[in-house]
């Protein structure tokens, strides 16, 4: 069966289209696919606001909390009216309203290791926007246990860092960090706080991660590699990771073990 974009969706999506790394068959690519945000907060919302203009066929979006007043600065897809709501069902209906041809599945739970597998099965691509390293380790583990490419992404304060993980293919965040920091010597927006636009910029790099990925121009992706961001001296770094063959989740004596085929 030939799949065909729409008058409509040629419209919509016709400056995208126009990218000769592109053109339409990648933006059916886009349509076609699945993109798991695990956040809907600083990171998250940028992320998930551009693949939901860009056309990703369907979003899954997994976060526990309800909107605050403090997230605004800078968790971008929730207004102040939204305050006291699940912070899913105000990314949903956002998300729907910018694109109405997107699915948006909306996960109201914590991503944890009883429910992470089951959640993430069926997608194409992992955003990291979480916001501790507990779950970021889980992340990392359990895209590899599946097979899911995905971008690692964290912020603080003025600086943040990115790099995007192929599973058995290239670094991953286990190869660069083999465990979490002890509790004291980690800093969190909370207690440290955060310029918004920070966080915008990351959650950005990630979106465009997730588009080359899903279209298949995987070249340049910042695998293997770790992108830093000072916005004080409005500074990119790129420094060099290597693929750790004794790695405990991708390494040869792995403690994840993959899975063969996921459901939907």
């Amino acid at each position: 069966m030939t799949v065909r974009l729409t008058t409509e969706q040629i419209e919509r999506y016709s400056r995208q289209i126009m990218v000769p790394d592109i053109g339409g068959k990648g933006q059916i690519h886009l349509r076609e696919s699945r993109v798991l945000v695990i956040g809907a907060g600083g990171l998250g919302s940028p992320a998930a606001f551009y693949l939901a203009a860009a056309g990703v066929g369907t979003l899954g979006i997994v976060d526990p909390d309800k909107v605050e007043l403090s997230n605004l600065q800078r968790q971008i897809l929730h207004t102040t009216a939204d305050i006291g709501w699940p912070k899913v069902e105000s990314a949903q209906g956002k998300l729907s309203k910018l694109n109405p041809d997107v699915e948006i599945k909306p996960y109201a739970v914590r991503f944890e290791e009883e429910n992470a597998a089951e959640v993430a099965a069926g997608y194409n691509f992992i955003v990291d926007g979480s916001d501790n390293f507990d779950t970021k380790f889980l992340v990392n583990d359990v895209a590899i246990r599946l097979g899911i490419a995905f971008s690692h992404a964290g912020i603080v304060r003025l600086q943040g860092q990115t790099m995007t993980v192929l599973p058995r293919k290239s670094a991953c965040y286990r190869c660069l960090f083999q465990a979490p920091p002890p509790p004291e010597e980690i800093l969190n927006c909370q207690q440290s706080g955060i310029l918004g636009a920070v966080a915008g910029t990351l959650g950005t790099l990630q979106a465009t991660e997730a588009v080359k990925y899903l279209i298949g121009y995987e070249e340049g992706l910042l695998t293997d590699r770790l992108l830093t961001y000072d916005a004080r001296m409005m500074k990119f770094h790129s420094v060099e990771v290597t693929r750790n063959p004794q790695c405990t989740a991708c390494g040869v004596n792995s403690r994840v073990e993959p899975i063969v085929s996921v459901g939907a």
